[in-house]
């Protein structure tokens, strides 16, 4: 209650309750002079389309007042009828200002819900307002003591660039452009248990769990397919297959591919070809930049943004929203409302245990969007969709709609019913797994589709280095700049012949790189370019030899290759708490240990990770027994990483081999790899395809250093 200044009982504390006192006829016509003035502002702004945050702050404030005014003004029974009459007559007029000026920006109406959140800023204006109005705003109460929160219970956020997007958009109306599904009418299956015969249908694999896949000659691509081609980019015949399907009304896959096979291009080249915007990507921590860098790569004109913390930094507008299960619980709230038309699930069989936090989140939101949109794309993409048991499926048949936890959904008891078999029957298991396959199951292995990839590919995975680790080495290599800035500039400075050079001269900052390379190959201590290349290693070891055990846990045997015994011994702790065996091949041991080691990999079935030194196994083994490769560090040479590759791409390997590349975004990593990239190149131009180097990793280092001292002078040109 809004009470005159110096009105304060004596003696009352701050928290205790404020009694009414009765109002006097008058005695708030300063307030409703106040808010006709205000709402006159927000007005000519709205009219002039001069909106900013604080015109949305007064409007929202001038709306609480005048609903508290004439709370106020309606339960006094001290104040005459002529009073209340007029000042309700007076409120009125201000509330009639308020609807026609929200009419000409809707975005306004979101901040008259009951439940709109009040800022600090509106509260701060509100008091000034009732202030201004010769009023006493009522005193705030003490902070209640904290509520204890469960551990369970995870703290939810909003980020301010969703809440601008809603504020933009405040009427998300339900989807219904593409026909509903017929309501289920009676089924004959209807009494039948039939989640456990449908699972049971799986155990033993009669054919290959493909659905029928449409012939992809036709398939048209926004952009085109030349336009891939154009961008250096080539889609196989496999991967066109499923995007063709998607493209002609197919909405929800289990895409169970092996890795390597691109399923994340496959996923998003399918949300284009079905206009699945804004599209919802869950994915592990490790790959979640991969999916913002390869959305880049495969739908330009799609904007990612990636989810990392609470998000203050991402972008509420964007086409492509990509989150890890990490962060997941916190945001799960807003995700559920902002409108995504599909979802794809990284990883999927992360939620296999329906117990779960993660599970349950992403279950719900797959409810929220089915029940906002009559067709969203859903997509679970797993190389292992089984871990434990047939029953690992359950949680994915959920996210995609199939399954409820007790039965079938519709359309797949629809499927059913059309067999007219029932679970008595003996042909019932084939045919019922024949029914869900053909909702949306895709299994390509690399033997499968051999002629469609190359024999031998590198994959590059971008990781983000969180935290104060990521800080203390973005901070070093700042350092490291600014240190052959100041080198360069010296030099400028002092030479007393030569061209003079117009901006920044190259020939000179090649010269400098040179010096300070000399220096550390005399040196080899201190701040350089080795020992932030081994931070930069130590940085990335979790998260290599995270993805080397996803990798190891869905495709069989994986090679883990370092530079550095850090990063090894980072590795192999994580596979060891992961009850995951492992062979580590390192440079101290003696011949009979590295070759006991490299025969448990090779030989037997329980070792499914091969721990490597570069410098020391990258040469002379044979480990074919694998075709996929983890480069947890970057080398100095092509050819050093051409023979770690080569361990395993070699006479007698029948399979396809991806090497995965990690590289740690945002630091020099970034172009060591374009170096080595780009000697490649050069080493095939000129020697028609030998992997013999041209160059030396003196060169690397060189280039290293050159590299980052232009950048650090383009920056500070």
């Amino acid at each position: 209650m809004l009470a005159r200044r110096g009105q304060r009982q004596s003696g009352a504390t701050r928290s205790a309750p404020r009694r009414r006192r009765r109002v006097r006829d008058g005695e708030s016509d300063g307030l409703i002079q106040v808010l006709a003035q205000a709402v006159r502002e927000v007005e000519n702004a709205v009219t002039r389309g001069a909106i900013k945050p604080s015109t949305r702050t007064k409007f929202q404030v001038v709306a609480l007042l005048v609903r508290e005014e004439r709370a106020r003004v309606n339960g006094d029974a001290a104040a005459t009828e002529a009073y209340r009459t007029e000042q309700l007559r007076r409120l009125d007029g201000i509330a009639t200002i308020l609807a026609k000026t929200a009419a000409l920006e809707p975005s306004l109406l979101v901040l008259l819900a009951e439940d709109a959140v009040i800022s600090e800023a509106a509260a701060a204006l509100k008091r000034q307002m009732i202030e201004e109005a010769g009023l006493e705003a009522p005193e705030e109460p003490e902070p209640a003591e904290p509520e204890s929160v469960p551990e369970t219970q995870t703290r939810r956020v909003v980020p301010q660039a969703v809440v601008s997007r809603q504020l933009a958009n405040p009427f998300l109306a339900p989807d219904f452009s593409a026909p509903p599904s017929r309501p289920a009418g009676p089924s004959r299956l209807g009494g039948w248990e039939l989640i456990g015969p449908l699972l049971r249908s799986f155990e033993h694999a009669a054919a290959s769990a493909t659905m029928t896949l449409p012939d992809p000659t036709s398939l048209r691509l926004a952009g085109g397919i030349d336009a891939l081609r154009l961008r250096g980019l080539e889609l196989m015949p496999h991967q066109a297959r499923l995007i063709a399907a998607a493209a002609e009304g197919h909405r929800t896959f289990l895409l169970a591919d092996e890795p390597g096979l691109g399923k994340t291009a496959q996923a998003l080249l399918a949300a284009q070809a079905a206009d699945a915007y804004p599209l919802l990507a869950v994915v592990p921590n490790v790959v979640k930049t991969n999916w913002a860098r390869e959305a880049g790569l495969w739908t330009p004109r799609k904007t990612p943004t990636v989810i990392h913390g609470d998000g203050d930094s991402i972008d509420g507008f964007a086409d492509i929203v990509v989150v890890n299960y990490e962060v997941l619980d916190r945001h799960v709230g807003w995700l559920g409302d902002l409108g995504f038309r599909g979802m794809v699930v990284d990883e999927a069989h992360f939620i296999k245990n329906k117990k779960s936090q993660r599970s349950r989140n992403v279950l719900e939101l797959s409810e929220r969007i089915r029940a906002r949109t009559a067709r969203p794309l859903l997509m679970a993409l797993t190389g292992t969709p089984l871990i434990n048991s047939i029953e690992d499926f359950t949680a994915i048949w959920e996210f995609l709609g199939w399954v409820d936890e007790k039965a079938p959904r519709a359309e797949l008891m629809e499927k059913l019913d059309a067999t007219d078999l029932t679970p008595a029957d003996p042909g019932f298991a084939a045919a019922a797994r024949a029914s869900v396959i053909d909702m949306g199951i895709v299994r390509r292995r690399k033997v499968d589709v051999a002629a469609d990839i190359p024999a031998r590919r590198i994959a590059d995975l971008p990781v983000e280095l969180d935290g104060a680790v990521g800080r203390s080495i973005r901070a070093a290599e700042r350092e490291l700049a600014d240190r052959l800035v100041e080198r360069y500039r010296t030099a400028l400075e002092t030479r007393r012949a030569g061209a003079v050079v117009d901006g920044i001269d190259y020939d000179l900052v090649r010269q400098v790189a040179g010096w300070e390379r000399t220096e550390m190959a005399a040196k080899k201590t201190g701040d350089n370019v080795f020992s932030l290349f081994r931070r930069i290693g130590q940085a990335k070891a979790g998260l290599a030899a995270d993805y080397a055990a996803q990798l190891a846990q869905n495709v069989g045997k994986v090679v883990f290759f370092a530079r550095h015994i850090e990063v090894m011994d980072t590795a192999e702790e994580l596979f060891a708490e992961r009850g995951i065996k492992y062979s580590s091949i390192r440079g101290d041991q003696t011949s009979r240990t590295r070759q006991k080691n490299i025969d448990a990999f090779v030989n037997d079935p329980e070792v499914s990770i091969a721990v490597c030194s570069l410098l020391t196994a990258g040469v002379g083994l044979n480990l074919q027994v694998s075709s996929n490769v983890v480069l947890a560090e970057l080398s100095w040479t092509n050819a050093e990483q051409t023979q770690a590759i080569d361990r395993v791409h070699r006479i007698g390997q029948d399979e396809p081999v991806t090497a995965w590349r990690i590289i740690a975004a945002q630091t020099i990593d970034t172009r060591v790899a374009d170096l080595i990239d780009a000697k490649a190149g050069l080493a095939a131009m000129a020697l028609d395809g030998s992997d013999e180097e041209v160059g030396s990793s003196a060169d690397f280092q060189l280039e290293a250093l050159t590299a980052l001292l232009t950048r650090a002078l383009e920056a500070a040109a």
